[in-house]
């Protein structure tokens, strides 16, 4: 993230009458591929690779979680979906690009490896 440099899963809010691989693909579309600054013709190519590779997640976590933002009368809660990709042939076509400026904002876009030692927050 641009505002902190800390490191940040894809993720946003779902929209009304979105499901949660919905919005998944979509917010992962526009922060980590950068989708919406891209033209019509990418835009298509990145929502067919997007439909193609998103359609096996398994569930890992839905619920509570500890965030500065949280208060008495408001909280964060979220759904961790695990994609595998155990060749690395799938998902490294991705053509990642970070998002510039706005709530969006990237420093950068890259996969990286996820251990309990990496400290991730929301967005």
């Amino acid at each position: 993230r641009q505002y902190d440099n800390e490191w940040a899963i894809p993720g946003g809010i779902i929209k009304p009458n979105e499901k949660v691989f919905e919005t998944i693909k979509r917010e992962f579309s526009e922060e980590a591929l950068a989708k919406l600054s891209r033209s019509a013709v990418e835009q298509a190519k990145i929502s067919e690779m997007v439909a193609e590779h998103f359609n096996l997640g398994i569930t890992i976590y839905k619920g509570y979680v500890d965030d500065p933002r949280n208060t008495d009368n408001s909280w964060i809660e979220t759904v961790a979906v695990n994609y595998h990709d155990s060749t690395g042939n799938s998902f490294s076509h991705f053509p990642l690009k970070s998002v510039e400026g706005g709530s969006a904002g990237s420093a950068g876009v890259q996969w990286i490896p996820i251990d309990h030692n990496l400290d991730l927050y929301a967005s």
